[in-house]
């Protein structure tokens, strides 16, 4: 016996699916609308006459520039050392700044005496402390690493303890009735989970804040890495070779931003589990 029910409803989920995958396809294809005006522009533009081609080449030019490079296997070098550096400098944040926030958040007291100090440095520059970086580590690669550790360590440190500090009371009151006792359970089973989405905001912005300072170090005393193309190749008037390091410069900011949306969404998984058995 056919069951109406169960095919109305099946009919009624499918409908539903299909409405969310237009909604989304609507909104990527709105969002793109722009870069694509965006792009063309910089097609149109210095092709007219419009803007000097010698100082803005037009998009296609750039693309086959980036193209050539890259087949070449002239690009790699400088996109790894770029990465290798950045790597190094955020995970080292990533290490030492989120179990610090997680600590400033749950422990008042360690965050009253923390705090004069954590406000009065966070406040530097960072490019004022730069100089200062080369005084004590040279103006090889360890000054590279610690500027760019620098730049993410805030970013994250802040928006943990932002997140350790929001946790819904009740949460812990709820895991210390059933048994959590200890800070580290609390932490860990309850605390941790809530502040994820504060701490990967917080990632986000220090991966952001790492690259855009990777260029500018790597603008001053580096032989490689995209920061150096950059500068090298508008000193020699190489401006095609400017863009496409640009490009690459792009290219490597959103992926890192979508990487760490996706871990986002694979760490608030169960968030998603939660409301989908209440409803």
């Amino acid at each position: 016996m056919v069951n109406f029910g169960s095919l109305s409803q099946k009919g009624s989920e499918q409908a539903a699916t299909l409405r969310e995958n237009l909604a989304k396809a609507g909104k990527l294809v709105s969002g793109g609308i722009v870069l694509i005006i965006f792009l063309a522009l910089w097609e149109i533009l210095p092709r007219t006459g419009i803007i000097n081609a010698a100082f803005l080449p037009p998009f296609s030019e750039v693309l086959a520039t980036l193209a050539a490079m890259t087949i070449s296997g002239e690009i790699f070098p400088h996109i790894f050392i770029s990465l290798e550096r950045s790597l190094f400098g955020f995970g080292l944040a990533v290490l030492i700044a989120i179990p610090l926030g997680l600590a400033l958040g749950w422990y008042p007291r360690f965050s009253r005496l923390m705090n004069p100090f954590i406000e009065t440095t966070r406040n530097i520059p960072i490019l004022a402390l730069y100089p200062v970086l080369i005084l004590f580590f040279g103006i090889g690669e360890l000054s590279k690493v610690a500027i760019i550790f620098v730049a993410a360590f805030w970013k994250i440190l802040v928006n943990t303890i932002s997140g350790v500090s929001t946790v819904d009371p009740l949460l812990i009151k709820a895991a210390r009735s059933v048994g959590m006792t200890s800070d580290t359970q609390i932490l860990k089973k309850v605390v941790f989970p809530s502040a994820v989405p504060q701490i990967v905001a917080g990632l986000r912005l220090g991966a952001t804040s790492a690259i855009l300072i990777l260029v500018a170090a790597e603008m001053l005393g580096a032989k490689s890495g995209l920061g150096f193309l950059v500068t090298n190749s508008q000193y020699n008037f190489e401006i095609d070779k400017m863009y496409a390091a640009i490009i690459c410069l792009v290219i490597l900011g959103v992926a890192t931003n979508y990487l760490l949306v996706w871990l986002e969404k694979r760490a608030t998984c169960w968030k998603e589990e939660v409301v989908h058995n209440e409803d």
